[in-house]
């Protein structure tokens, strides 16, 4: 696995073509190459051809071979993308954690740009952007008809700068403009303190270069100011993902040396792989292992981990590993559901494919692919249930999604109506102030879920979810045959 270098997918306004990727570069010369279909190639020349001599105005020749290859890889599922010169660059800068832009993991939706979730302490996540809000317009330029890598391109600039975001927020039903001052963004993907005497918080928002390293010293250190720790809560909440080898070493911390972690299997070989709690599954480069300086004690300390819809890709497959191990409890909601892998093929010096290549699976060999994490207790958010959880999206909602296994039941009257009713609570929800509307910060004695799992480790009675129930795969007899024509 040493020839291999894992990298996430980000795009760096901040942000994910799909939620953040478990992703691995590697160059595109493999030696073969599949045969051509020479009739549509023919017809493409001929479109082409067309474009050139009879269109209103002259077209880039660049131009017209980019769209085709951006048209071709986007078709494939939300996560393929092909990158050109100046978003490989971005893709690279970033999984080191630092970029300039306006600090969003966003995504593709019915030709905007919906907002996966805004980063922690980020200019987006001080102007109020919340998950799920639609980008209508950058500046004076609609999105609609934008590619995502064009719309990246736009919301892109020099540290200072002022972007205008024109947002469409769904669930209030309103249009507003926020202007937002591009930084440099610099996220801390590891927060880590003692909430209680003896009990420890560790919450990772991304798995980037610096997490395993960053989750290594606060850990140690933690262990070393609390004499006694009697349980920790990992914290994944609205964790989009990352790097594959970051995700292996976490789950590493908490798991026997030499236990499985995840699996991925797909058309070609090197895609056909078992991850295991050892070095040689998470190292990035020759040196001793990361791990090494952690306490003992983490492999067998009481364990909770917190999920939720926006727990996706790398995160998923840290819950996967702990839950099949039996070493955590898994509580919250539903995980998101991303369980491919994408790779990231050079086409040249500056130019790279992101390719979806294969599905990862559980240690107990499940596919959690438009489906997910079932935890092991259900959680809502608050004290008074979760009362939004049929506005949320998760893979198995994404136009062009790679099938899973166990593909979620379609909408239900059922369902619609719930939504409605979120729609109505969040209406009211938006008259009052801002400050009123913003929800508790993680990790304080405000966050309902973070006290649940502090009675869990407690063995104290725990407020199982009212509101939330498992989304059931679709059973066969199900309307479902439009859809796999």
């Amino acid at each position: 696995m040493s020839e291999k270098v894992k990298i996430a997918g980000w795009i760096a306004v901040g942000a994910l073509a799909g939620v953040l990727t478990t992703a691995s570069l590697q160059t595109v010369a493999r030696g073969t190459i599949s045969p051509l279909p020479l009739d549509e190639l023919q017809q493409l020349a001929a479109v082409f051809s067309l474009i050139k001599s009879d269109y209103v105005e002259p077209v880039d020749d660049k131009k017209l071979i980019t769209d085709a290859i951006s048209g071709m890889v986007s078709s494939l599922d939300p996560h393929s993308q092909y990158f050109d010169k100046k978003a490989y660059k971005e893709f690279r800068e970033g999984t080191t954690g630092r970029f300039v832009g306006v600090g969003i993991e966003i995504t593709q939706e019915d030709g905007l740009i919906r907002i996966v979730s805004p980063i922690e302490g980020s200019p987006a996540d001080r102007a109020g952007l919340k998950p799920g809000d639609l980008i209508t317009k950058v500046d004076d330029v609609a999105v609609k008809g934008l590619s995502l890598n064009d719309a990246v391109k736009r919301m892109r600039g020099q540290p200072g700068t002022k972007v205008l975001l024109t947002i469409f927020r769904k669930d209030e039903s309103r249009t507003f403009a926020v202007t937002i001052v591009r930084e440099e963004i610099r996220t801390q993907s590891v927060k880590a303190k003692e909430v209680e005497p003896g009990y420890l918080w560790v919450r990772l928002t991304q798995f980037q270069e610096r997490t395993v390293p960053d989750f290594v010293t606060k850990v140690r250190d933690l262990y070393a100011s609390t004499p006694d720790v009697k349980g920790v809560v990992l914290d994944l909440r609205n964790d989009p993902g990352g790097l594959l080898d970051s995700a292996v070493a976490i789950s590493a911390a908490f798991l026997p040396k030499g236990a499985s972690v995840v699996s991925t299997d797909g058309q070609i070989e090197e895609s056909k792989t078992a991850y295991k709690a050892i070095p040689e599954d998470y190292m990035r480069r020759a040196g001793s292992d990361p791990l090494k300086s952690l306490p003992a004690e983490l492999k067998t300390v009481p364990l909770v981990v917190l999920v939720n819809e926006g727990s996706a890709s790398a995160s998923e497959i840290v819950a996967g590993a702990l839950q099949d191990n039996k070493r955590a409890t898994i509580m919250g909601s539903q995980t998101f559901g991303k369980g491919s892998v994408q790779t990231v093929r050079q086409l040249g010096p500056d130019t790279a494919l992101k390719i979806t290549t294969a599905r990862y699976y559980t240690p107990n060999g499940n596919s959690i692919q438009a489906k997910g994490i079932v935890p092991d207790i259900m959680i809502d958010d608050t004290a008074e249930g979760s009362p939004y959880a049929a506005l949320r999206v998760r893979e198995a909602d994404l136009d062009g999604h790679l099938t899973g296994s166990e593909e979620p039941k379609k909408d239900t009257a059922a369902q619609e109506l719930e939504r409605e009713q979120a729609i109505k609570r969040l209406e009211e929800e938006a008259r009052k102030p801002a400050s009123a509307r913003r929800p508790p910060e993680y990790g304080t004695e405000k966050d309902f879920p973070l006290q649940q799992a502090l009675a869990q480790l407690k063995g104290q009675p725990v407020k199982v979810s009212t509101t939330l129930t498992e989304r059931k795969p679709a059973e066969s007899g199900d309307d479902d045959e439009d859809e796999a024509q």
